[in-house]
């Protein structure tokens, strides 16, 4: 199965309750987590480790929850703490406190962490081999957010969600949940190679799912709002009509109107009620980057994670089929020529936007699959030598100052087609297809290879015209065969962002943000079932 891209799993180090105005508190001066951070690392190096990082962690969390006309609950959390990690004797070991305020507090951990990697390195098999990293100094980075949600009082969240539900209601729908999921970490990063990290990174996510009954039958149909999870703030839900783009759903280049959404999609759900079921069979398939996103994420983003590559990590995601002996042979056709996948933590508004990852390496963009072929995976500092490398891809996460960082799947994306086509575009040429729109329910295997998706709209095409609304569709396909059958990428003029607020990876687990563009993609002979169920 997948890897709960679209559950919300029990959140993890959410922190202590706060009262939302501490959430608008400064944190420690950069001067403050610099002697903090100064003190860790003198310990570690006097009780023998020969390299050390620490993570200073202020985390901000504000989740708005509500259905219908009631607010179900409001959330206000803030996280603090130190993490240091260390090799010594040739072996990794971390510690961690919480609350930490002062110099004595830091080197305690650091010396534990220390004297955890010396324990473990009894047990080691080969000693780990950190890429070189050069020290930046003392630098920082921001995301250019421009309306802080934090700011925003809740009471101006709360209105914004009920009149979206109440839109909804209006319009058809019997049930609504609306939420805003609003994240602020704060993170000082230093380490024995002589960077000092600064950065203020922000994320949102609005959401909401209708639900419309029909009366007589008893049977109910869902769509859920074809928003993305964003690294911005408030101004994600400021909208400016020059940026509109009309069709079959409403969609904006640079921000997300909710209530129109919604009002929408309570018309769709119920349109759903009385939607012809697909008939199973081979179709050509015209698909959004709001549905593509996750195929992306669970087809690509996780099997070219190195360490399910060599079957060192398998939780919620499994191992992959995209071994080594495949990059090595230089010509494995992960997709056709029209398929170019890059990872990218540099995009701007994209949920794995930072400047430096928790191993102090510069983010950058690079090809995972380069006009069809497998070309790179995504590795961190411990593991880039297996690759025959020397330079970090700089991906590797935390998603708590308490917790050791990891590689994690940094934005990967499709590349928008070089000719230009638009949706109607592809459309007009389709004699047998279906468009889909939205994300829905997925499987796939262990080793991320055969796979079924399904989508929160679909619409019929014959002969290069829309004819109308389908319920019950999935396709189902492996990554391989999948990949190849593309044939047609829209232009960059309709590229946009989908994402995963809640990656989970890891034992005990940990989740991330990651980001997914594409442009909307035509893929050639795809098997479609029918998922209705008969009682």
């Amino acid at each position: 199965m997948g890897t709960g891209a679209l559950m919300l799993p029990t959140l993890p180090s959410l922190g202590r309750p706060v009262d939302p105005a501490a959430l608008l508190e400064p944190g420690l001066d950069v001067g403050v987590k610099k002697r903090l951070a100064d003190a860790a690392l003198n310990a570690a190096k006097a009780e023998g480790a020969s390299y050390t990082d620490v993570r200073i962690g202020r985390y901000l969390r504000q989740f708005v929850i509500t259905r219908e006309d009631k607010v179900q609950n409001i959330v206000n959390t803030e996280s603090y703490g130190v993490g240091v990690r260390v090799i010594a004797d040739g072996c990794w070991g971390f510690a961690a406190v919480v609350d930490a305020k002062n110099e004595a507090q830091t080197a305690k951990a650091a010396e534990e962490a220390v004297a955890i990697a010396k324990a473990n390195a009894k047990l080691m098999k080969q000693p780990v081999q950190l890429a070189p990293q050069k020290g930046f100094g003392e630098v920082s980075w921001k995301a250019p957010i421009q309306k802080n949600a934090f700011e925003v009082p809740i009471q101006e969240k709360v209105d914004l969600l009920l009149s979206v539900n109440d839109a909804a209601m209006k319009n058809g729908a019997n049930y609504v949940n609306s939420f805003l999921f609003m994240v602020n970490e704060q993170k000082y990063f230093a380490s024995t190679d002589g960077s000092y990290i600064d950065q203020d990174i922000h994320r949102i996510w609005p959401v909401s799912t209708v639900t419309a009954i029909d009366p007589k039958s008893g049977k109910f149909e869902t769509r859920q709002s074809l928003s993305s999870p964003m690294g911005m703030s408030y101004e994600y839900l400021q909208t400016n009509p020059a940026d509109k783009v009309t069709g079959i759903t409403t969609r904006y280049n640079k921000g997300y109107d909710m209530l129109e959404d919604m009002t929408a999609a309570a018309k769709q759900a119920k349109e759903k009620l009385t939607a012809k079921s697909v008939e199973a069979g081979k179709y050509d398939l015209i698909l959004d980057p709001s549905h593509l996103w996750l195929t992306i994420h669970e087809s690509v983003g996780h099997p070219l994670e190195l360490d399910r590559v060599l079957g060192y990590e398998a939780n919620f995601a499994g191992t992959s089929f995209a071994t080594l002996d495949k990059l090595k042979s230089g010509n494995f056709q992960y997709g056709s020529k029209q398929v170019n996948l890059v990872a990218d933590k540099t995009q701007p508004g994209s949920l794995g936007a930072v400047g430096w990852d928790d191993e102090g390496v510069k983010t950058k963009r690079w090809d995972l699959v380069k006009e069809g072929t497998l070309v790179n995976y995504q590795a961190i500092r411990d593991q880039v030598h297996i690759l025959g490398e020397n330079e970090s891809h700089g991906c590797c996460y935390a998603d708590s100052w308490g917790k050791v960082q990891f590689q994690r799947m940094p934005n990967v994306s499709l590349a928008p087609g070089r000719q230009a086509l638009s949706v109607n575009d592809l459309i007009k040429d389709v004699k047998k297809g279906i468009y889909i729109i939205g994300d829905g329910s997925f499987s796939i295997d262990q080793q991320r290879y055969n796979f079924q998706f399904g989508g929160q709209l679909y619409y019929e095409i014959k002969d290069g015209q829309i004819a109308g609304m389908l319920k019950d569709v999935a396709y189902q396909s492996n990554t391989q065969e999948f990949w190849n059958s593309c044939v047609q990428i829209c232009d960059e003029k309709d590229y946009r962002l989908g994402g995963s607020f809640f990656d989970g990876k890891g034992q005990p687990e940990q989740v991330s943000a990651v980001s997914h563009g594409s442009s909307t993609a035509r893929f050639n002979g795809v098997n479609v079932i029918n998922t209705a169920r008969k009682i």
